[in-house]
């Protein structure tokens, strides 16, 4: 087992000092500072640490991430499945069972057994910098994760909770499409319905809808969700209501769900969960959905490798070439980050 003391970053705050890890979510309303890890497929792994405090993410250190060159990158879905995949989707919506679902696929590549997330974290505040970039490094719990993702999953502030879903991805806001639109819409309407089932009647609103947003090599369209929890309700409650987001299943959630788990050959992980931190104490929290996502994976007699996931919304508006170049670009910027070629040329992508 590689031999680096547990830590969690998200932002400017850094935490240290691991206390104890449990996967009841009733902990995150309880006491203390909790970095929060849920994988697609259920797990979660909740860490409580004794030390937060404010400190920048370090300045890389040549030669301490050596990342897989871009070419040693495999895909679970190659370009004609997921083509496939897509053409399959609109079948099912044509025959009115789904209005959209997010196709996603893993990419992996080998790694050095002592390859340390926190090093890739320095990486990626630089190459890619992300409003919800986190790390959580548990090596003795198989979480070792560094995250950049755009994507606000679950805010809470005492009872108030935001979410903030994306859908619609372009180059530029000129390559943004009615599709796009559409999309961000169908999956606003799902969230404010997984809200609702948590928050006090007439509490939801839509303080933001279809904001264009820019980020690092494209822009998204992005909106807000808001709602007052219930009295009755804590996180628990919240995680069992919305997860997985509903901006990378799809609408309606359950039909989304059963196509993905068809089409999809490799399991998410940590990528399109929850990723964040939980401060019991104060009552607040933030978790991001676990897009723009890289984690190592010590299956225990195999080589370490290093994935990452990529995907796109599918509705009937969709073509499918189109929709494998979105999960190229997604992934493009991120890889030449992961391979240390955005630090080798001092920082500029082309």
């Amino acid at each position: 087992m590689l031999n680096l003391p547990p830590l969690a970053r998200f932002g400017d705050r850094v935490a240290t000092g691991l206390l104890d890890v449990t996967s009841d979510p009733a902990a995150l309303d309880s006491a203390g500072f909790w970095a929060v890890c849920a994988d697609y497929e259920g797990r979660l792994t909740c860490a409580r640490f004794e030390d937060v405090r404010e400190e920048p993410v370090p300045a890389p250190v040549p030669g301490r991430w050596r990342g897989p060159a871009t070419g040693d990158w495999t895909s679970s879905l190659d370009r004609a499945t997921y083509t496939a995949g897509v053409r399959k989707i609109r079948e099912h919506i044509a025959t009115g069972e789904v209005y959209q679902v997010n196709l996603c696929r893993v990419l992996s590549a080998p790694v050095a057994s002592d390859a340390d997330v926190d090093a890739l974290t320095s990486l990626l505040a630089r190459g890619n910098p992300a409003p919800y970039a986190g790390t959580i490094r548990l090596p003795e719990h198989g979480v070792e994760i560094a995250t950049a993702s755009p994507e606000l999953f679950l805010r809470r502030d005492d009872r108030s909770v935001d979410s903030g879903p994306i859908k619609g991805t372009g180059r530029t806001e000129e390559d943004l499409l009615e599709k796009d639109y559409a999309e961000n819409v169908m999956i606003v309407d799902l969230v404010r319905n997984d809200l609702g089932r948590v928050c006090t009647s007439g509490s939801v609103s839509v303080p933001d809808l279809c904001v264009v947003e820019k980020h690092p090599g494209l822009v998204h369209l992005v909106s807000t969700v808001r709602g007052e929890l219930r009295a009755d309700a804590g996180w628990p409650e919240l995680l069992e209501a919305t997860f997985p987001a509903g901006s990378i299943t799809g609408a309606p959630k359950s039909s989304a769900l059963r196509i993905i788990d068809a089409l999809e050959t490799a399991p998410r992980g940590p990528y399109c969960g929850g990723i964040g931190w939980v401060d019991a104490d104060r009552g607040v929290g933030e978790l991001a959905v676990g897009i723009r996502t890289f984690w190592i994976d010590r299956t225990p007699g195999d080589a370490a490798l290093l994935r990452f996931g990529a995907g796109a919304g599918i509705t009937w508006g969709s073509d499918p070439e189109r929709e494998w170049e979105e999960t190229e670009l997604k992934a493009a910027r991120l890889l030449t980050v992961a391979s240390g070629a955005h630090e080798a040329s001092g920082g500029t992508l082309t």
